[in-house]
């Protein structure tokens, strides 16, 4: 982490934000951003999801945010996924979030290990009547490149054609567009410091 770490209420302010502007009965799922690669093995640096720190102060490749505010059982209604971080991981890529980070983090206690996702994601988007997709929409944007949060779409809407699929995206442009004190008070810093 390079900054002084965000009070986590932040996050869950955000997401509470959030979870009163979805349809009744809703799933929200939003990804973090692929790890752009250059050549042979080598990578950039991640370009961080705005959507996914805005609503969980995680930076982290391949972190699902799973937003369920009706769920039946309370642990579902906030969930984290996580690559699961091991030595060789830590060897090449540096320092992962272990559970307990990523709680202190976000503010989210129900952290999983990516593998849970797709058996959890199943069950979830089974049970709810709305699911919130995201999407890098802009009236400006030009997208060539097809992104992580695309392909898991693609994925999802072939996997469960019968469903209703929204889109996530006015939602956060609507919420992103009205900064909390604690948004301008940081983004002053920001300011500050440059």
């Amino acid at each position: 982490m390079r900054y002084k770490q965000i009070d986590p209420q932040l996050f869950v302010a955000n997401r509470t934000r959030l979870n009163r502007l979805l349809a009744p009965n809703s799933l929200v799922v939003v990804n973090s951003n692929d790890v752009p690669p250059t050549n042979a093995d080598g990578t950039l640096a991640l370009p961080v999801n705005s959507d996914l720190f805005y609503l969980t102060g995680v930076e982290q490749e391949q972190s699902i945010l799973v937003l369920y505010p009706d769920a039946d059982e309370e642990k579902h209604r906030a969930i984290l996924f996580l690559r699961e971080p091991t030595k060789e991981l830590e060897i090449w890529e540096g320092s992962k979030l272990t559970k307990e980070k990523a709680r202190a983090l976000s503010g989210i206690e129900d952290v999983l290990w990516l593998s849970e996702f797709p058996r959890l994601f199943h069950r979830l988007v089974c049970e709810c009547d709305h699911v919130y997709l995201n999407s890098n929409e802009h009236k400006r944007a030009v997208i060539e490149v097809e992104s992580r949060e695309a392909r898991f779409v693609a994925e999802v809407i072939r996997r469960y054609p019968l469903h209703d699929f929204r889109r996530l995206a006015p939602l956060m442009h609507t919420l992103r567009a009205v900064k909390s004190e604690v948004e301008v008070q940081l983004i002053q810093k920001a300011c500050n410091i440059t």
